[in-house]
């Protein structure tokens, strides 16, 4: 068993003051830098107790890899830079000398990731469940990955994932992995709807790196295999849709790439599975982020693949919606006839109404979704009128649950009619968006704004527009 202390083999280094980091602070001071640090925290829904001692310890280089809470608060502060970019040493130079040396000694509640030389316990950080979570490697992964798997901004959705973490701690043991039942299964699946619930309300941005660790511990699940066949099949399900719905949150964030990963993930847990459900749901996400990414025919093909797996399961809605992606493809391919027949297919599927055989996951799926993609399409076309019109409709007809949804409907609204030449308008719905935007953090919906925005610029005297195009500048950047 490894020591409980730390082994002085290696005589200590002084530290290497963080030289960029001070650059970063400029001409506040650390008491003023650590006030903004804490509004950084605030604005994504972490929680640091940084002040100007924390500051002063980073920028003398006691503190050469910040813990993940404050990692995540500081590539906030400063999008496009790395930790290394802001003076501190990658993660894996210090873990390996010394956090294994620690690893058996460290309270739940330690910060590890400071990586103070003489200090490893630091009293001015906080020691909560958000900067935990994200542990690698080391038995706290269990107990963090039971207690809790997401929070956003003003949301916390703790899923009690109880015996998930057991798997690992049994690895870690040297004994054999109990193998998941019921319950785990269960939880898996309370899992995935709680992650649906928090998107439809306050959209992906700050969930998406939550959600990473129940997806681990799902695949871990599989890993150790399950009591029975058809928990074993309820696993692979969820762990699918787990899969999908983390994937969307990247995709929905711009992590494009991330989101094809995930994707692809859950593809390959559909075909060992023999799930035609589960294959069909992710060959659409895929046909969606393909048209996102700018390969329309790649979309195209993706959306019929969905539609072959989709036709045997009987739900019409399904159909409905992928016929809706395989149109979004046609229009990034300019070809309007693929398009409108895709369109009319859509519509035929919606009109013969819901069913039993409809996958829960659809719960979002209604006109105004059906309204909206088809609004997407005309946009792609260069029909703003028509993009216009049922945008507009869309946004009446969304249920106001879905607050994501409405405040997507009133940007692409805002986008259509500024396009097509309706400045005042267009102000109009942009500022219903902003007006949701406390409430939802989507990069998708910012990215359609600042477009918008761009449009309207040489329109800033048209009634409205000056107050949208100021309101929308004094919005905070997106992580």
């Amino acid at each position: 068993m490894a020591s409980s202390t730390v082994t002085s083999a290696q005589p200590e280094r002084p530290p290497r003051p963080n030289l960029a980091f001070r650059r970063l602070r400029g001409k506040r001071s650390p008491a003023e830098f650590a006030a903004a640090v804490r509004r950084a925290a605030r604005e994504i829904g972490e929680r640091v107790s940084c002040d100007a001692r924390y500051v002063g310890r980073v920028e003398a280089g006691e503190i050469r890899c910040p813990n993940y809470a404050y990692e995540r608060v500081f590539l906030h502060m400063f999008p496009g830079r790395t930790l290394t970019d802001l003076g501190f040493a990658p993660r894996s130079s210090v873990r390996g000398r010394q956090a294994r040396s620690t690893s058996e000694s460290r309270g739940a509640g330690e910060p590890y990731e400071t990586y103070d030389t003489r200090d490893t316990h630091d009293p001015h950080e906080t020691h909560d469940l958000h900067n935990l979570y994200e542990t690698h490697d080391n038995n706290e992964e269990s107990d963090v990955l039971r207690r809790a798997f997401m929070t956003s901004g003003a949301t916390v959705a703790a899923a009690s994932l109880g015996p998930l973490g057991l798997a690992f701690d049994a690895a870690a043991a040297g004994r054999p992995a109990r193998r998941a039942g019921t319950g785990e299964a269960g939880a898996l699946e309370e899992a995935v709807r709680r992650i649906r619930l928090l998107d439809d309300r306050h959209g992906a941005d700050g969930l998406y790196r939550r959600a990473a660790a129940p997806l681990r511990t799902a695949y871990a699940l599989l890993d150790a295999g399950a009591s029975r066949q058809a928990t074993a099949d309820r696993l692979y399900t969820g762990a699918g849709e787990l899969a999908i719905s983390v994937g969307w949150l990247a995709h929905d964030s711009g992590r494009f790439d991330d989101a094809r990963s995930h994707y692809a993930e859950a593809l390959a847990t559909a075909r060992m599975n023999g799930d035609a459900g589960l294959e069909a749901h992710a060959f659409c996400n895929m046909a969606f982020l393909a048209r996102d990414a700018g390969r329309p025919r790649e979309a195209v093909r993706a959306a019929q693949a969905a539609q072959r797996a989709a036709r045997p399961l009987g739900s019409a809605r399904l159909m409905s919606l992928l016929s809706l992606r395989e149109a979004g493809g046609w229009a990034g391919l300019a070809d309007r006839v693929g398009c409108e027949q895709a369109l009319v297919r859509a519509q035929t599927f919606f009109e013969r109404g819901p069913s039993d055989a409809d996958p829960e996951w659809m719960s979002f799926y209604g006109e105004a979704e059906l309204e909206g993609l088809e609004a997407q399409c005309w946009s792609t076309l260069g029909d703003w009128p028509r993009a216009a019109r049922h945008a507009r409709r869309a946004g009446d007809l969304q249920d106001p649950h879905f607050t994501r949804n409405l405040a997507l409907y009133s940007a692409e609204l805002a986008d259509d009619l500024a396009r097509g030449g309706r400045p005042d308008e267009a102000a109009g719905a942009g500022m219903q968006c902003l007006d949701l935007l406390g409430e939802v953090q989507s990069s998708r919906i910012h990215t359609m704004l600042a477009g918008t925005a761009r449009v309207l610029l040489p329109h800033r005297r048209a009634s409205g527009v000056s107050t949208f195009l100021d309101r929308h500048g004094a919005l905070p950047r997106p992580a």
